[in-house]
């Protein structure tokens, strides 16, 4: 833990902060030293990360921190927050906080919401203390398991490309130093610091492996329960090892093909704010026609994105017509009012109604 975590905080640029805390002794970090905080949840995971961080942050002279989110998902939450919480504290972590967040339910599911309250409030968190980085607790099974539900759910190459080492959301820095670590090596590293651990009950850590948890448990706890113990039989082999083991090239090639679109989507692809304050999107059919699917595609995506537009496979496909197999095919039409027409060699990205004043 301790060399696994040192080598993704230096990757990230965070080194040791000045010689003297090479030497032996205790050394107070600086009241200016970088901040990083911990997501933790009370699980096995997160309090092992808090952990290590304990240990690590110091050697190199950085601040440590904690964040706690109570969803209020289950009965007790608050507890469970509070004494994690108490945890870090005495592991010296400082400073350590919990915060309340409300979860907006939605089409998307509970986990999903659940997600983007917990982010939100981290990043709110990360802001108000000026945390340099936030460091989260995914693991190499987390990985496996992230990159199975991309691809149930239709994610296409970020499916295969799973979680990045390093994120940046809401202008906030995240950091996952545990993706080469195992859910089992947590777990040891709880036992052995005598660290009490919570596990959540929609894992389904309680009933039997050889009883498939019921369709409404998280889709995540399914895959974990009953999908990777298949796959292990089935493939006589570690098949989280496999699944996580092919994301870094995977990821390689994503971020690759996302900078050529990048810049060809510079010459196509123009976003402006219409009258109505409402973000519409020209691109060029022209210019995009001779270019490959795939770099296609992710400008057409790209464009939807930053105008706030959501899409389904077979939208994205309706608007690549327009572009590259166009025969006179009609609108488009896309969610919240939103639709895509081509007028002579552009394509336009506007609201229902806009495109005859284009």
């Amino acid at each position: 833990m301790v060399g696994e975590l040192r080598r993704s905080l230096e990757l990230q640029g965070f080194r040791r902060q000045s010689k003297k805390f090479a030497s032996h002794g205790v050394h107070q970090a600086a009241s200016d030293a970088p901040l990083l905080l911990v997501a933790c949840s009370g699980g096995r995971d997160s309090l092992a990360l808090a952990y290590g961080a304990s240990i690590v942050c110091p050697m190199l002279g950085l601040r440590c921190g904690a964040i706690l989110i109570d969803h209020g998902l289950h009965p007790n939450s608050d507890a469970v927050a509070r004494h994690a919480a108490h945890q870090c504290a005495s592991m010296g972590l400082s400073p350590v906080t919990t915060k309340a967040v409300t979860v907006n339910h939605s089409k998307a599911g509970e986990e999903s919401d659940a997600r983007d309250a917990r982010y939100a409030g981290i990043i709110a968190y990360a802001r108000q203390v000026e945390a340099s980085a936030v460091m989260l607790a995914h693991t190499l099974d987390d990985q496996a398991e992230t990159v199975l539900i991309g691809l149930l759910r239709s994610a296409g190459t970020q499916a295969l490309a799973g979680m990045p080492e390093m994120s940046i959301k809401g202008g906030v820095r995240f950091i996952r130093p545990m993706l080469n670590m195992r859910r089992a090596d947590s777990t040891m590293i709880c036992m052995d610091a005598g660290i009490d651990f919570w596990d959540d009950p929609t894992n389904g850590d309680d009933i039997a492996s050889d009883h498939s948890l019921p369709v409404q448990y998280p889709l995540r706890s399914r895959i974990r329960h009953d999908l990777m113990p298949a796959l292990d039989a089935c493939s006589g082999s570690d098949a989280a090892a496999l699944l996580a083991g092919n994301t870094v090239q995977a990821r390689e090639d994503l971020e690759y093909m996302d900078a050529q679109a990048r810049l060809l989507a510079h010459d196509t692809c123009i976003v402006e704010e219409s009258e109505r304050s409402v973000q519409t999107a020209k691109l060029q059919a022209t210019q995009l026609s001779s270019q490959p699917v795939a770099l296609r595609k992710r400008v057409i995506i790209m464009a939807l994105n930053q105008c706030g537009i959501p899409f389904s496979t077979r939208q994205l496909d309706a608007i690549d017509a327009l572009i590259a197999h166009w025969h006179g095919q009609g609108v488009v039409n896309l969610p919240i009012g939103f639709s895509a027409n081509r007028q002579d060699n552009v394509i336009h990205l506007c609201k229902d109604g806009g495109h005859a004043n284009r």
